[in-house]
């Protein structure tokens, strides 16, 4: 592996922590308050099947940091749509 290509999965492997923490937050809040009322399911739902897509699109090319990424994001965001279901008002 040359320096270019390090360069590059370091950007990766960055991208993936960045945009898997960014979902902690809503989780916690989400959590904390028992209310996921400002969550919109519509979204979650279309981020989770983009997830998804985006998981076999990793396995297909065989980047770890998109799996790892979105594996994770996936388990963040299924969590905040249980939590959706169960403290539905």
């Amino acid at each position: 592996m040359n320096i270019n290509s390090e360069f590059i999965e370091l950007y990766g492997y960055l991208a993936a922590i960045l945009t898997t923490i960014a979902f902690l937050p809503q989780l916690y809040k989400t959590w904390n308050s028992k209310s996921a009322e400002d969550v919109s399911l519509i979204m979650l739902v279309c981020f989770i099947s983009g997830l998804l897509l985006w998981i076999i699109y990793g396995l297909k090319i065989g980047s770890l940091p998109i799996l790892i990424a979105n594996i994770i994001t996936l388990m963040f965001n299924l969590g905040i749509l249980i939590l959706k279901l169960i403290y539905k008002t």
